[in-house]
């Protein structure tokens, strides 16, 4: 089983005249891993709110975006350390094949965001009757 995480960079970027770092898109750390009712997502995502949080399913492609702001920094300051990120993120995923991302639950609790993901359910076979048209 594999997991392809596409995007996973941090881009610092210094502010002209020496000011504070700015920050590019960012990526949460995530886990994977695989229970008896299927896969879970989990990512780090403190100082968030569920509404600024945005999931998207295209395919077997999972997409976790959003922007944490920073609400609690003085508004004149000088970083010594700037190791949190901030402003917006984005994580992309493709998830490996037999998992329903159509059913897929997502719950924000205590700065994490877990997306549980089910297997896909084998549909039984289906008998069905094929229509005859009167050849001419």
């Amino acid at each position: 089983m594999a997991v392809n995480k596409i995007s996973s960079t941090t881009h610092f970027f210094q502010q002209p005249g020496g000011g504070e770092p700015t920050t590019g898109r960012w990526t949460p750390h995530t886990d994977i891993y695989v229970t008896e009712t299927g896969l879970v997502i989990k990512a780090e995502l403190a100082g968030m709110k569920s509404d600024s949080l945005e999931i998207t399913v295209e395919g077997q492609r999972l997409r976790i975006n959003g922007v944490r702001p920073d609400c609690c920094r003085a508004p004149q300051c000088s970083f010594l350390v700037m190791e949190i990120s901030y402003g917006p993120f984005e994580t992309v995923l493709d998830l490996p094949p037999g998992y329903d991302l159509s059913q897929a639950k997502a719950v924000y609790v205590n700065g994490f965001l877990r997306v549980d993901v089910p297997p896909l359910r084998k549909q039984p076979a289906k008998a069905t009757k094929v229509p005859i048209t009167e050849g001419v």
